[in-house]
């Protein structure tokens, strides 16, 4: 299951930097439409996304019991999305041998 996890998420890291840097090179973030951004769907979706990073954050939070790793972590999901999120995974998972329980992945370690 380790080494599945390490490919699925170096495949969202790879996609994300590749259709980051796509989207980056064709129009600036800035040059949205309006009619975009005030989309109630886009609103909707935003929010999705946002609750969605935050509860994934939860999780690490839990994970993680340095303030000052939270902290960092908290700023780079709210920037930089999925990227951040494969990233924190992928520190994870290389982290862990390959024959690991999901278990170890999951839960807080017992040895700090």
């Amino acid at each position: 299951m380790i080494w599945f996890l390490r490919i699925a998420f170096s495949v969202v890291l790879l996609s994300m930097l590749a259709v980051t840097t796509w989207a980056g090179s064709s129009v600036p973030l800035w040059g949205i439409p309006r009619e975009v951004y005030a989309h109630p769907w886009f609103v909707a979706t935003l929010f999705d996304t946002y609750f969605a990073f935050l509860t994934f954050y939860v999780w690490l939070a839990y994970k993680e019991r340095g303030l000052l790793a939270r902290i960092v972590w908290l700023i780079a999901i709210l920037l930089l999305g999925n990227i951040a999120m494969a990233a924190y995974m992928l520190w994870k998972l290389f982290q862990l041998p390959p024959n690991a329980p999901l278990e170890a992945l999951l839960l807080r370690s017992t040895s700090k």
